[in-house]
């Protein structure tokens, strides 16, 4: 049903995500569904009080069998990364989780469109398509579309202007092995490098190796001076649920199954897609220069051996 979307997992990210999306466009509906049913309830409570003074969804907690007619459900349970873990140190207990998320899930809501946030949040749509049967398009992972605000915001700081004006992307895992397509950046018409000179900020190689690192280890740092990283999971999922729900056809990098990308099989790695009404596109592999086809393809084959692993583990 248009509009009306499910949240599983209410902790932090998952409240976040609900708190976000009950003033977007087109959401007329929100269902909290959590294990801690007294948490769901409050939660809902807190955001409905908040929503009410704009223009609100309702805001209901419930069990599975309320997520009948979803027209996306978020699926943010599991266990959060804590000080010295990788998103891969979660796999075990989270494929877990998510596959009796998902059991559930398939029995009320089989039509509905599955946006995962629970890390390792690339194993997740392989999990969806390759046991429980859910279509490659609508088994979505936000992926790299965080990172890749991340890398926009990032660069954004560098030139002193807006990110909504820099168009590049974070491809591969949304991890330690992700890829910034540098290459492809695109800024006023023109390549990185033309544009930071016209700018009179060109890039020197000590530049992009600090902000390959900010992007790729931002979540870290946040998480160890604030003990969880929630408002950029919690905004990438609100954006992505609007596109959705709105059918807007917006390009974003997300993580779906692909059966072959790059010479690597039965992976699950971010690449531009369009995202709409019925999920996402087939993915897009962009012009790549060597170096980052090699390191898309190590990420992919990093991915793989992850999704080998939670079939070992289910």
């Amino acid at each position: 049903m248009p509009g009306k979307i499910g949240i599983i997992g209410v902790g932090q990210v998952g409240a976040t995500s609900a708190f976000l999306l009950a003033t977007v466009p087109g959401v007329r509906e929100i269902v909290l569904v959590d294990a801690d049913t007294d948490r769901a309830n409050a939660q809902a409570a807190d955001i409905a009080h908040a929503a009410a003074f704009g223009t609100p969804a309702e805001i209901t907690a419930g069990s599975y069998s309320d997520l009948t007619g979803a027209h996306v459900i978020v699926i943010t349970a599991g266990s959060s990364l804590e000080h010295g873990q990788t998103r891969l140190d979660l796999l075990s207990k989270n494929v877990s989780v998510v596959s009796t998320v998902l059991e559930k899930v398939s029995a009320v809501a089989s039509d509905a469109i599955l946006l995962f946030a629970t890390n390792p949040v690339d194993v997740m749509p392989a999990l969806a398509v390759r046991h429980f049967g859910f279509p490659r398009g609508r088994a979505i992972a936000t992926g790299c579309a965080l990172d890749t605000a991340r890398f926009r915001d990032r660069l954004a700081r560098h030139f002193d202007m807006s990110p909504r004006s820099i168009h590049g992307y974070v491809l591969g895992e949304h991890g330690d092995s992700e890829v910034l397509h540098w290459s492809g950046v695109q800024i006023a018409g023109m390549p990185l490098a033309e544009f930071a000179i016209k700018r009179g900020r060109p890039m020197a190689p000590d530049d992009y190796e600090m902000i390959a690192r900010e992007v790729r280890t931002s979540a870290y740092r946040i998480k160890q001076g604030k003990g969880v990283s929630n408002f950029g999971i919690g905004g990438c999922i609100a954006r992505l649920t609007r596109a959705i729900v709105n059918d807007e056809d917006v390009v974003f990098s997300v993580s779906t199954y692909m059966d072959n990308v790059l010479g690597v099989e039965n992976t699950c790695i971010s690449l531009p897609q369009i995202v709409d009404a019925s999920g996402a596109s087939q993915p897009f592999i962009p012009s790549l220069d060597p170096d980052e086809e090699e390191a898309l393809r190590r990420s992919a084959m990093i991915l793989r051996e992850a999704i080998d692993m939670a079939d070992r583990t289910r």
